[in-house]
């Protein structure tokens, strides 16, 4: 099979919950807010395009256009409402999990490879040219990777200028725009409004914050996830496995902050991402979901979409809870489980290959590594004081055994766990390195490559529970079933 066309990852059902153009007008009509990020309208009288589940007045049927992504809806000339922000919503899901190569293109835009390597870049990255991933992704996205990562160019200047006092100049090229003139352009053509109006236009809290939102205190973010999420399970696992001077979680259970540093294409990131979710409003309209607290550190602004994906990736906020939890709840065995906590994620990661030694060498002997070959911070906040070492450094440092095997692959490129990588391909490759074995691997699988239907060496996992069978673990362990790895 072709690696364009890969199986339905969702095992039948589309991720979405709609097939055609009549069903999606059902979900606008009833404002379901399942959708939004699945698909995307437009009302052809007003120019405007919206999330599914925007509080405007519906319009009627044959006024509406549907789009698979914001980026084809603003190629078709139409702008993000101000009252929805479709540009704001979570990712859509079946992308993140999807094998093929429009998926780990999807992922790689997001990671921010078209800003900083080109077309020519993603391509390479893919192994496909540049012809062939331009018409994939316009067949099923209906827009090309440039529009793609216009559409969140634009998102990521909206949020700097209404969540910071930065110069509009900076902030054109914190967001990846190669002029201030296309800057200036393209927020027009995107928000119908210039980038002082824009601003101006900031929610009262965005206007209060942005009095003190500047690169040495912070950016505040709100990352938003669709339906469910239980923070507390994810908190747990990021506390216990926690290593010293990368990262920290503090504060009492439910109302816990984590905080890590981040190597990232331009400098260094400091990020913090509160446990208390915050939640969407009730009543008529309501969006089903809510969002996670956090604040970025960054000593180069240009790094900040690059950043929030990371931290999306980590924390797991673009999956799909509905459709997980509609598979594993119709399991005898799953079933209490998936009732008593509802959302249930499978945390990735923030960083692949360190994720991959970690797995390897365990907390402690990581904390040591941190130490003696992290590379110190120029400028530590509290007990963050370093980033954790890159393969290349502790391949050079301990060449032989496990570890030195390991990073060795990962530094000359023979294992390649990116947001693009391709995942049977990477797997094969961690077979091959000597010391692996399979419960690590399995686990490299399913956080650093965010493999959603991963099952260990043991116990045996019933294909009734695929294609979630990552998600399936995770209650297991989080039900005191299983013990972490």
């Amino acid at each position: 099979m072709s690696d364009f066309r890969q199986p339905d990852p969702s095992g039948g059902r589309r991720l979405d919950g709609v097939t055609d153009d009549d069903s999606r007008y059902e979900a606008v009509r009833s404002r379901d807010g399942r959708f939004d990020g699945a698909f995307f309208f437009a009302v052809a009288t007003t120019g405007i395009y919206c999330r599914p589940s925007c509080p405007a007045v519906t319009p009627k049927r044959h006024n509406v256009r549907f789009f698979p992504t914001a980026a084809a809806a603003q190629g078709a000339g139409f702008r993000a409402c101000r009252r929805c922000r479709p540009d704001a919503v979570p990712g859509s899901a079946e992308w993140n999990v999807r094998a093929d190569v429009v998926g780990r293109a999807v992922r790689l835009i997001a990671d921010g490879v078209v800003d900083r390597e080109g077309v020519a870049g993603l391509a390479a990255r893919l192994g496909y040219s540049a012809r062939q991933v331009q018409r994939q992704l316009t067949g099923e996205l209906g827009a090309g990777p440039v529009a793609l990562a216009r559409a969140q160019r634009a998102h990521t200047a909206r949020v700097l200028l209404q969540t910071t006092g930065l110069p509009v100049t900076e902030i054109a090229f914190a967001a990846g725009f190669a002029s201030v003139r296309q800057f200036n352009d393209t927020v027009r053509a995107v928000y119908a409004a210039t980038p002082s109006e824009l601003r101006a236009a900031a929610p009262r809290g965005g206007r209060a914050g942005r009095r003190t939102a500047t690169p040495a205190v912070g950016i505040p973010l709100r990352l938003a996830h669709r339906g469910p999420y239980q923070p507390g399970p994810v908190f747990d696992l990021l506390e216990r496995e926690a290593v010293e001077g990368v990262e920290d979680v503090t504060g009492t259970p439910g109302a816990r902050t984590h905080r890590r540093t981040l190597r990232l294409p331009y400098g260094t990131g400091i990020t913090a991402v509160d446990e208390r979710p915050g939640t969407a409003r009730t009543g008529s309209g309501a969006r089903p979901g809510g969002w996670l607290d956090a604040r970025i550190h960054l000593t180069d602004l240009r790094d900040l979409t690059t950043a929030v994906q990371r931290l999306r990736r980590l924390f797991d906020l673009d999956a799909d809870p509905y459709a997980v939890d509609e598979r594993l709840g119709a399991d005898p065995r799953l079933a209490p489980l998936v009732a008593a906590r509802p959302g249930l994620r499978s945390p990735g990661t923030a960083d692949p290959d360190e994720l991959a030694v970690r797995a390897l060498v365990g907390r402690d002997r990581a904390a040591r590594l941190v130490q003696r070959y992290g590379k110190t911070l120029d400028a530590p906040c509290g007990t963050l004081t370093h980033l954790f070492p890159e393969p290349a450094t502790l391949a050079d440092a301990a060449p032989g055994g496990a570890l030195g095997a390991l990073t060795t692959a990962l530094a000359d490129g023979a294992v390649r766990l990116g947001p693009g990588a391709d995942r049977d391909a990477a797997a094969d490759a961690l077979n091959g390195v000597p010391g692996l074995d399979a419960r690590t691997i399995a686990v490299i699988r399913t956080r650093a490559l965010g493999d959603p239907d991963v099952a260990p060496p043991a116990p045996d996992l019933p294909d009734s529970w695929r294609p979630w069978r990552s998600y399936a673990l995770n209650h297991l362990h989080a039900a005191g079933e299983l013990e972490y790895p």
